[in-house]
């Protein structure tokens, strides 16, 4: 009975952390009661690619619906601003805060001040508009449009994962939101989070035979080299880091889904 019952509450718990990340990475409502603390903030990390590959289906079928209205160019401008819309921007804030602190910071401290700044400077809005200019342009140009709209938000939303495993956090705990999320990530969780990766590039390569070697090697890549640089530039990584990290996979994939 003992056991019944402590099953049934962790099975409570990993879907309220299940619509906790849902919330976090999106507008969705949360549609449970959720019992908020900082360890169901951290338990909520495993289940950021199965959010994003929620995501993505919405893209893909968004693309589908509008397809029969408008060529592939406009249709995916309309639906990278819904992404833009339903997610807040979210990542893409990361990536313009995150290149902003790294091009004009000349100290960790310097850094870390810059990044926290709400406004954009002149290094974080070319990043943001030449981030957004490629991932249009990439898509339009993708064979299996729909399919790289579905997967890529999956698999760019692992690395983040494997850099807060890899990394320190090195930003204020008193004041930053991603605290929660970042601490004491363990191996266990990640792997859960790898096999799911895994297995939804299993049924995409279907389409693209070659998706699980792609796949594989661009999380790598920015893990390893976007790692390395915060290591460099700031000793661990922040929020907004992660964010960058999931833009930057997105794009290296999707480079090589349109090669």
């Amino acid at each position: 009975m003992a056991q019944s019952s402590a099953l049934r509450t962790s099975l409570r718990r990993e879907w309220q952390a299940f619509w906790l990340a849902v919330g976090f990475l999106s507008r969705i409502p949360m549609l449970v009661r959720i019992d908020y603390s900082a360890q169901l903030m951290n338990q909520s990390s495993l289940y950021f690619p199965l959010v994003g590959l929620l995501l993505g289906i919405i893209y893909a079928v968004l693309f589908a619906v509008l397809n029969g209205l408008w060529t592939p160019w406009i249709c995916v401008i309309l639906v990278t601003g819904f992404h833009l819309w339903i997610t807040g921007a979210f990542h893409e804030d990361g990536l313009a805060d995150s290149v902003d602190a790294l091009g004009g910071g000349y100290s960790v401290g310097a850094r870390l001040t810059i990044m926290k700044d709400s406004r954009i400077g002149t290094y974080g809005a070319c990043a943001l508009v030449m981030a957004l200019l490629l991932k249009v342009a990439l898509l339009a140009e993708n064979q299996y449009v729909w399919l790289a709209l579905a997967i890529t938000p999956c698999i760019a939303r692992l690395t983040p994962l494997i850099l807060m495993r890899a990394l320190d956090y090195v930003s204020d705990p008193d004041t930053s939101k991603s605290k929660p999320v970042a601490s004491g990530f363990s191996t266990g969780r990640l792997m859960i989070a790898m096999v799911f990766v895994l297995v939804t590039c299993i049924f995409a390569s279907a389409w693209v035979p070659m998706i699980i070697l792609w796949a594989a090697l661009c999380v790598a890549l920015v893990s390893l080299l976007w790692g390395w640089q915060l290591k460099r530039d700031l000793g661990g990584y922040t929020g907004d880091a992660l964010g960058a990290s999931v833009v930057l996979t997105e794009l290296a994939l999707l480079l090589m889904l349109a090669a």
